[in-house]
């Protein structure tokens, strides 16, 4: 099972994940308790080891502005936590493209077939929040998702129940940010452990 840590706002946090088995670090670049600057998120993946994956997390920003950022960074994958058009991916081409839908219901999973990005991240619908919620919703939703495309599951994981998330759903990827943390933006090292252990116990 692979696993992103999100919402890395320094090195020691980053390395640590990485020590424990985490297979992508994601760096916020929208509003956030966990936004990061390129500058900081430059610094700390310059102090990153080979074949970690690096994911800059965005909303409804220029694509101007994420493709100056990425290259800025060296990031090669992008998330899209917006209202972005199908028709944005298209532009996109030179990144890997992630593409968040928060979910409410499984009506909310017929937009996922007008998108055709590299996988689709399902997290939690919380009204004015994009993100980090700490909020599950029915996975039987996402199960259901698959059809469309690689699923990365998100949304209020945490060490105790994402066993029983990837049991229920067998996404491509879990994504966890508030859900190993000790405040919003600071990992909890135990935390990340346990949760990629326990994502990876297959």
């Amino acid at each position: 099972m692979r696993v992103k840590i999100c919402g890395i706002t320094n090195s020691n946090d980053a390395l640590s994940a990485i020590e424990f088995g985490t297979d992508a670090l994601g760096f916020v670049f929208a509003e956030s308790p966990r936004r990061v600057t390129k500058e900081q998120a430059r610094d700390i993946i310059a102090e990153l080891p080979p074949f970690v994956s690096t994911v800059g997390v965005f909303v409804n920003e220029k694509k101007e502005t994420i493709t100056d950022i990425c290259k800025y960074c060296g990031i090669t994958t992008i998330q899209l936590h917006g209202n972005e058009p199908p028709s944005y991916l298209e532009d996109m081409p030179r990144f890997k493209v992630i593409k968040a839908f928060r979910i409410k219901g499984e009506h909310d999973l017929e937009t996922l077939a007008l998108y055709k990005p590299h996988a689709f991240l399902l997290d939690s619908y919380v009204k004015g929040v994009m993100g980090g919620t700490g909020t599950t919703f029915n996975w039987e939703i996402a199960k259901k998702a698959r059809k469309f495309g690689a699923i990365i599951l998100s949304g209020g994981l945490t060490p105790d129940n994402v066993k029983e998330a990837i049991r229920a759903v067998s996404p491509y990827a879990v994504d966890v940010s508030s859900g190993v943390e000790s405040s919003p933006g600071k990992k909890d090292a135990s935390l990340m452990k346990e949760f990629i252990t326990n994502a990876k116990w297959m």
